[in-house]
C-alpha cells in the first residue's frame, strides 16, 4: 500500500502541495480528482520522484522511500505513466518495452505474455517505432511499459487524455484486471469523470493543493464527488 503524509512541494518559491496526507491500497483504485491546476500532476511526480517534495513522506509497504530519484523508485517498485506518455519515438515498440528491464534482475529481461495479452496491438507492432504510433497506441504501450516493472504502486496521470473511445474502454477493462489481480495499488489521476467513477474504489479531491475528500466510494456520492471536482 502507498501512505503520504503531510507532503508539500514547490516550484521555485511557489508552494503547489500543502500538506497532502492520503492512501491507497494494493488490490484498490484510488482516483485522484480536482479542476486543472489544483497539483494533481504535481502530487504524481511527487510520489514517483520525477519532481523533488519540498517536506513529507512517502512510504510503500511499509517502506520510507525517503527523497530518492525516479530511476531509484522504480527499482522499488513505483511505476508512472506520465501524462503525455514519454514514448521514446525513435525506439521500436520492442525497444521501448525493454527499457523497463533496468528495474529488473537480469533473468527476468523478457515480455511476458501477459503484456501483449493486455494489449494485442502492440505484439502486431513490435517493429514500428514508437513515434509512429496513434495516440492510444502509445498510451498503451506506456502502460504496458511501466508494467514490464513488475510495480507495487502504479502511478497514471490522465491515461485517457486525447485517446479514442474505443481505446478508452479497453485501457479502463485493464485496470481492473490489474486490480482484480491484487498485487498493486493503483492511483489513478484523471478528469473523465464517468471513466473515473466507474473504476475508483476510494476518492481523493484536490483544491488549491490541499486534499477536500479522501473517501470511499461506498461512503460517497456520484453528485457529491462531481460537485467538488467540477468547481
Amino acid at each position: 500500500m502507498l501512505n503520504v503524509n503531510d507532503l508539500t512541494l514547490h516550484y521555485g518559491h511557489s508552494k503547489i502541495l500543502n500538506g497532502i496526507s492520503m492512501t491507497a491500497q494494493t488490490g484498490e483504485i484510488t482516483c485522484v480528482m480536482g479542476p486543472n491546476g489544483v497539483g494533481k500532476t504535481s502530487l504524481i511526480k511527487a510520489i514517483s520522484g520525477t519532481h523533488p517534495r519540498s517536506g513529507g513522506t512517502v512510504s510503500v509497504d511499509g517502506e520510507d522511500l525517503s527523497v530518492l530519484p525516479a530511476h531509484a523508485l522504480a527499482q522499488k517498485g513505483v511505476a508512472i505513466v506520465p501524462q503525455g506518455r514519454d514514448i521514446f519515438p525513435l525506439l521500436t515498440v520492442k525497444e521501448n518495452l525493454e527499457t523497463g528491464f533496468a528495474c529488473l534482475p537480469k533473468e527476468e529481461h523478457f515480455v511476458p505474455d501477459e503484456i501483449y495479452e493486455l494489449f494485442p496491438v502492440l505484439q502486431k507492432m513490435t517493429a514500428r517505432r514508437g513515434g509512429d504510433l496513434s495516440g492510444g497506441q502509445q498510451q498503451q504501450l506506456a502502460i504496458a511499459r511501466a508494467l514490464i516493472t513488475k510495480p507495487k504502486l502504479l502511478l497514471l496521470d490522465e491515461p485517457t487524455e486525447g485517446i479514442q473511445p474505443n481505446i478508452i474502454q479497453h485501457i479502463g477493462e485493464v485496470i481492473k484486471h490489474l486490480r482484480t489481480q491484487g498485487q498493486m495499488a493503483i492511483v489513478l489521476v484523471e478528469q473523465y469523470f464517468d471513466f473515473a467513477w466507474d473504476l475508483a474504489d476510494q476518492f481523493v479531491a484536490l483544491r488549491r493543493g490541499e486534499v477536500i475528500l479522501s473517501e470511499r466510494k461506498t461512503n460517497t456520492t456520484r453528485q457529491q464527488v462531481l460537485d467538488l471536482v467540477s468547481v
